[in-house]
């Protein structure tokens, strides 16, 4: 039987000079995840398919030097801000508060330099289930937020080939927080074609739609009877193309679902099926709605792994999260976070097969 590992290796020097290293967690079944203090990014997660082969079901990059010049979120840690808050602005009791725009006008990940562009210091965590921990100081202001929020990212590599994601944050002033992960997949393994044959369902009964730049109207939206019903699993190519105002807006899905189950509890908000491997993974979370979007902005102008053009839909991201926008939208769930109390989220990859899909 193999033996849970975590292994530690020099991973390349940042362009100011500091080194950011590369961390490789090993579970007993010998599901492997590879991990940077760099931006805590996934830099691969290997896992099996029907057949028992290991492959990385993410989009990357070979070296650290792919990740520092091209800013895509392969992987990455997001915060202060997951998604988009209108126009960089916000007030928070009273007071107003500007952050970097980005995006069509607006805030997006955190700014210009969000928290996947940070080295984080790291703490190997040896065992059963061998885990890293990540911890961040982010200075009042930085990006325009307030306060100093100190926040800790812990990746546990558990038993059954799940992948556990803990977040806690803690600050010094009232402030806004929405963490994520922007991990690419591609359950195919080797990313070699788009991902509109993979099977997904997500657990929601609503959507919150946006406007042509992507900010939410304030409205949620039921998908019952619309291209967004994935309530049922659905391949992903089968409405993605559909005339819809929406579809239009994001080029296909990045469009943030609203959970059925609305407990801050553990609970599975989507599972997607990726049929000729196998591979099936489940996304459990304690957050109340879910970011899916489609690679709809990778046009092959970004070389990955083994210089492999990564193209349109050659990609699917599901981001757990509260609302984008939130902190514009006083009837959404409330993103603030003040002193004393401590900002907690978990999400859990899960990963098995089916031998027999069909």
């Amino acid at each position: 039987m193999n033996q849970s590992t975590i292994d530690k290796a020099t991973y390349g020097q940042l362009p100011d000079g500091r080194t950011a290293d590369l961390y490789t967690l090993r579970n007993t079944a010998g599901m492997t995840v590879a991990i940077t203090n760099y931006g805590g990014t996934i830099v691969a997660l290997m896992t099996p398919d029907k057949a028992g082969t290991l492959e990385d079901v993410t989009l990357g990059f070979d070296s650290l030097a792919g990740y520092t010049a091209n800013r895509t979120f392969f992987g990455a840690l997001i915060g202060r801000y997951g998604n988009r808050i209108a126009k960089g602005n916000f007030t928070l009791d009273g007071q107003p508060f500007s952050l970097a725009t980005n995006n069509m006008g607006n805030h997006l990940h955190g700014g210009i330099v969000g928290f996947d562009r940070v080295l984080w210091t790291a703490t190997p965590i040896t065992g059963d289930e061998p885990a890293l921990k990540l911890t961040y100081l982010s200075a009042d202001c930085e990006e325009g937020y307030p306060g100093n929020l100190l926040v800790t990212v812990t990746y546990t590599l558990l038993k059954d080939n799940a992948l556990a994601v803990d977040y806690q944050a803690t600050t010094d002033k009232p402030t806004v927080v929405n963490l994520t992960n922007h991990t690419f997949f591609n359950l195919t393994g080797g990313v070699k074609r788009d991902v509109l044959d993979h099977v997904l369902t997500i657990y929601a009964d609503q959507l919150v739609p946006v406007d042509e730049t992507l900010i939410p109207t304030g409205q949620l939206m039921p998908v019952a009877g619309t291209p967004f019903d994935f309530i049922k699993p659905t391949p992903i190519g089968d409405h993605i193309g559909d005339a819809d105002e929406q579809l239009t807006y994001g080029l296909g899905y990045d469009h943030c679902w609203v959970a059925t189950d609305s407990r801050p509890a553990l609970k599975l908000i989507a599972t997607v099926l990726e049929p000729n491997s196998g591979r099936v993974m489940d996304v459990e979370t304690t957050e109340p709605a879910i970011q899916c979007y489609t690679g709809n902005f990778l046009d092959g102008s970004v070389t990955g792994r083994e210089g492999f053009p990564y193209k349109k839909r050659h990609a699917l991201c599901l981001e757990t999260e509260h609302y984008p926008d939130s902190p514009n939208h006083p009837a959404f769930p409330t993103t603030t976070l003040r002193p004393g109390e401590t900002y907690r989220s978990t999400t859990v990859y899960r990963f098995s097969v089916r031998n027999d899909p069909a």
